[in-house]
């Protein structure tokens, strides 16, 4: 389930790179490929580390949760005026600026003396991983004025993202075992190589973006406060101090943001596009798959290594049939849309896995691993099938002056729901003692999400041109 800012034509050919492109078009392709890839494994690779860095830094379950969202939170918060950055300052250069931004966070990740630098380092990865997802999309459509050349050249972006997700828990479990450290310290010549490969592709034209201030020191300070008062509240209580405060700072940054978008000249989120229900359809079933699939993630990773003893490496392998199957279920789910409309694989892939999450609830903490792999691969190949038609879907029923924004909501509204399972799931199982009982919980919670939002999928369907 990778996070893409638009669907990938899966029918376009992959063969080789595209040969009608502006000068530099090739380099800036590898560049873009190279960097998304990385982001990509970056996003899998931390969950199969998180119990060697908890022994590393002596560190509890809060912080291990905030060493996953503090990415997430930045990834979400930063996805809704990305778009606007990279039209403001030109998509090379804010490609550039994206990625070498994750490039230096990861150096610093990787050489963090304690958890508050590491999770602060984290923060400024996913600021950089937002610029990079829809700058690099803006610069193939830039470089690639030929459709037919474009639509291979975005067909390989899909398939780099898709691979670097599959590659990342293998990965995360092969330099763990050198090292925890080392999962950040990849990204660092990969990263700078996609660097000096852009240096070859032209300088991007800049436009007149206009930039909402308000609003997005309005979304990080929501998205924050409430992140932060769910994870604490699992230490504290709900009735701490400083969670109600957290709670608060929320409530106020949402209202803000609310009043921006509707009173403010230049909205990142267009009230109208938020009041639709296609929009907000589609921001429920993203957020529901990732509190499925990114919930499920997080604690499987610390199950199979605190309750069944595997390595880290161990534990990256059995993530592979999972992980190695959702490569494949986009052109599954574009020849259901074909045949069936995208309502059906959106259903479809709702239906299995929330189907999966209720089987691994079943599984006692006596049963053999293999069964827990063989049960995570209907939950990632279902909410893989359902993200990949669920953006076809929404992005047929916009204007298509709209697409870009409806994009970085539902894709905001995922990581969000990533975001929430981590910090509340991890709540769930704090309690080594009662681990499995609290994996049960979590798992049941995040079957029923998904559950409310296939009815609310079969119930009602998207309005045309919100």
């Amino acid at each position: 389930m990778s996070v893409s800012a638009s669907p990938t034509p899966l029918h376009a050919g992959t063969a080789g790179l595209p040969p009608q492109s502006r000068p530099g078009g090739r380099m800036a392709l590898a560049a873009v490929l190279l960097g998304f890839f990385t982001i990509m494994v970056d996003a899998m690779i931390v969950n199969v580390a998180l119990p060697s860095i908890g022994r590393g830094f002596g560190s509890g379950m809060t912080g291990l949760q905030w060493v996953v969202d503090g990415y997430t939170l930045a990834f979400a918060a930063f996805l809704l005026s990305a778009g606007a950055i990279s039209d403001r300052i030109g998509a090379r250069q804010a490609f550039a600026v994206g990625l070498g931004l994750f490039v230096a966070a990861s150096a610093v990740c990787g050489t963090a003396p304690n958890l508050g630098v590491l999770v602060a380092a984290r923060l400024v990865q996913g600021t950089g991983a937002a610029m990079v997802v829809p700058s690099s999309l803006s610069l193939l459509r830039e470089v690639f004025p030929d459709p037919a050349a474009r639509a291979k050249a975005i067909a390989l972006w899909g398939v780099s993202g898709s691979v670097g997700a599959a590659a990342g828990p293998v990965a995360g479990g092969l330099l763990t075992v050198v090292d925890w450290r080392m999962i950040f310290f990849v990204n660092v010549p990969v990263g700078v190589v996609a660097l000096l490969l852009l240096r070859r592709a032209q300088p991007s034209p800049r436009q007149q973006a206009p930039f909402d201030w308000t609003g997005q020191v309005a979304a990080v300070a929501a998205l924050g406060g409430l992140t932060y008062a769910v994870i604490e509240a699992g230490a504290d209580g709900f009735g701490a101090a400083r969670v109600l405060a957290a709670f608060a700072v929320a409530v106020v940054a949402a209202v803000v943001y609310v009043v921006a978008q509707a009173r403010g000249r230049h909205p990142m989120t267009p009230l109208p596009l938020l009041r639709s229900r296609t929009m907000s359809l589609s921001a429920a079933i993203g957020f529901a798959l990732n509190v499925g699939f990114y919930g499920m993630i997080f604690l499987l990773g610390l199950y199979l290594q605190q309750v069944h003893g595997l390595t880290a490496l161990a534990t990256g392998v059995a993530f592979l049939p999972m992980t190695a199957l959702t490569s494949f279920m986009g052109p599954v789910a574009a020849r259901m849309s074909t045949r069936f409309g995208a309502r059906m694989p959106v259903i479809s892939g709702q239906l299995l896995m929330a189907a999966g999450l209720l089987a691994m609830v079943t599984v006692p903490a006596a049963a053999p691993v293999w069964l827990s792999v063989v049960l995570m691969v209907p939950v990632g190949a279902g909410g893989a099938m359902a993200v990949t038609a669920l953006v076809a879907l929404l992005l047929e029923n916009v204007p298509a002056e709209r697409a870009g924004v409806a994009s970085g909501v539902l894709n905001a509204a995922r990581q969000l729901g990533g975001a929430l399972a981590v910090a509340a799931f991890g709540a769930l199982v704090a309690d080594r003692a009662e681990f499995v009982s609290g994996l049960h919980t979590s798992l049941l919670i995040a079957a029923a999400t998904v559950a409310v939002s296939v009815v609310a999928t079969v119930l009602l369907r998207p309005a045309r041109k919100a």
